[in-house]
């Protein structure tokens, strides 16, 4: 949470949010109201075949009209540091036999190195469904309704993470710059 001041007083942008904490995946608000939900992870139709492209956005369409309360439907880009990736793929290339893999990875870590080149963001498009209530045992029960739900129209997901909901908060409160810095807390 990023807080301001303004030199006068003690107005910290930490009142104006009624955030009470993020804890076992929920936002508690200070109404009482927690919001939570799922992350949904990332599936390209686009390339299936039309009739398995169709049949996709129709268990889709289904799932969303089961949903009976409000909710959010929230797309995110994060930072993804492909140092990592591209390492893996070093290794890999080393402990691969047959040329025909070896060419393959030599070509994913050339791909890996010409985004590391260039001044490229390189992102992770994340995907949530999230919505609020104040009963521990319905916020269950529409979690556990999501992931089935999801799980029928072929999508995998899990309940978000305090971490997921921290990201989330921080592109909100931020206009979507990531802030390179510490989380400072009042205890005012």
């Amino acid at each position: 949470m990023l807080i301001v001041s303004s030199g006068t007083g003690n107005n910290y942008s930490e009142k104006w949010v009624p955030i009470r904490g993020i804890q076992n995946g929920e936002i508690i608000l200070d109404n009482g109201f927690r919001v939570t939900g799922v992350k949904v992870r990332p599936r390209n139709i686009f390339i299936l075949d039309y009739d398995s492209q169709s049949n996709a956005i129709f268990n889709l369409r289904n799932f969303y009209n089961t949903l009976d309360y409000p909710f959010w439907l929230i797309v995110s880009d994060r930072p993804v540091d492909i140092n990592v990736y591209l390492a893996q793929l070093k290794l890999l290339y080393n402990t691969v036999g047959a040329q025909a893999i070896k060419k393959l990875v030599r070509e994913d870590i050339e791909k890996a190195n010409l985004f590391m080149s260039k001044d490229v963001n390189v992102t992770d498009t994340e995907y949530f469904i999230l919505f609020r209530d104040k009963r521990p045992e319905i916020i269950q029960k529409r979690i556990q309704n999501l992931v089935s739900g999801l799980a029928n129209a072929g999508l995998q997901s899990s309940q978000v993470s305090n971490d997921d909901l921290r990201v989330l908060l921080d592109g909100f409160m931020n206009g979507g710059d990531t802030t390179k810095f510490g989380t400072v807390m009042s205890n005012l």
